[in-house]
């Protein structure tokens, strides 16, 4: 019994300390002034927006007979997901060396704030452009909830995996920060946004069947429109990806904790 109230009173003490940092990030980030922290999903609404804009405009051939905002919508809301989130951890330890004076205050927490508060912003654009896109009518209304809020789960988790590890690993070298950017380019067409993986030569989708964001954007979009493609995914191997990079985030953040000093 007293153990459990122990657990108990360490996650309220957790949880307190992540709201506080998720509160430093958002007026540390967004300010007062303005709109705020509403740039939290605006930013990426207007990213999305733009995108759906520019390929309605230029009538883009995506591989099937799929309404394109929803095409888009699906696409670019999953690569703002998992490009940004790791993109908000590298090099986030040192800036943060004061607040590691705070004794309940650890490496993780600086890290999972950080992510949350991205997971978030991308969560809310990508669901409040899909309320106005379904009321101007420009798509239909999902055809599975569950497979659409597995998808962006899987990936979410992957985002979080994947920053945690690599939000630590830059501690050791500054050249995580120099290679993720041109890297996530590289990865950005072969994610999954641009196109529909049985749309692909068979050599082809052999060779994306390895990128775990494929798989969800792939699962999302099912719960999308299903019915009206096939869709190929693997949601094991996404799963079995994710608990791979999580545990090595966590064997490296352990590592890190042991040599950073506060400052």
């Amino acid at each position: 019994m007293v153990q459990g109230t122990s657990l108990i009173q360490s996650f309220r003490l957790q949880r307190r300390v992540i709201f506080a940092l998720l509160m430093r990030e958002v007026l540390t980030r967004y300010g007062r002034h303005n709109i705020g922290f509403l740039w939290l999903f605006v930013e990426p609404m207007t990213f999305t927006v733009g995108v759906t804009v520019i390929w309605t405009f230029l009538k883009t051939v995506h591989g099937a007979d799929l309404p394109i905002t929803v095409f888009a919508l699906t696409g670019y809301s999953c690569v703002l997901l998992w490009r940004n989130m790791p993109a908000r951890t590298i090099g986030a330890i040192e800036p943060n060396l004061a607040l590691m004076f705070h004794r309940n205050v650890r490496i993780f927490d600086i890290l999972f704030a950080r992510l949350l508060l991205e997971a978030a912003g991308a969560t809310m654009s990508f669901v409040i452009l899909s309320f106005v896109f379904l009321g101007l009518e420009w798509m239909s209304p999902p055809e599975d909830i569950l497979k659409i809020a597995g998808g962006w789960l899987m990936l979410t988790w992957f985002g979080f995996a994947l920053g945690l590890l690599l939000g630590a690993v830059s501690e050791h070298s500054e050249l995580v920060d120099k290679f993720w950017h041109p890297f996530s380019y590289f990865l950005f067409p072969l994610s999954g946004a641009v196109f529909l993986v049985d749309a692909l030569p068979l050599e082809m989708q052999k060779v994306v069947a390895w990128i775990p964001v494929v798989h969800c954007v792939e699962m999302v979009r099912d719960g999308y429109f299903g019915s009206h493609f096939h869709a190929v995914y693997n949601m094991s191997y996404v799963a079995a990806v994710n608990l791979f990079l999580s545990i090595m985030a966590l064997s490296q953040i352990r590592v890190i904790a042991k040599k950073v000093v506060p400052g």
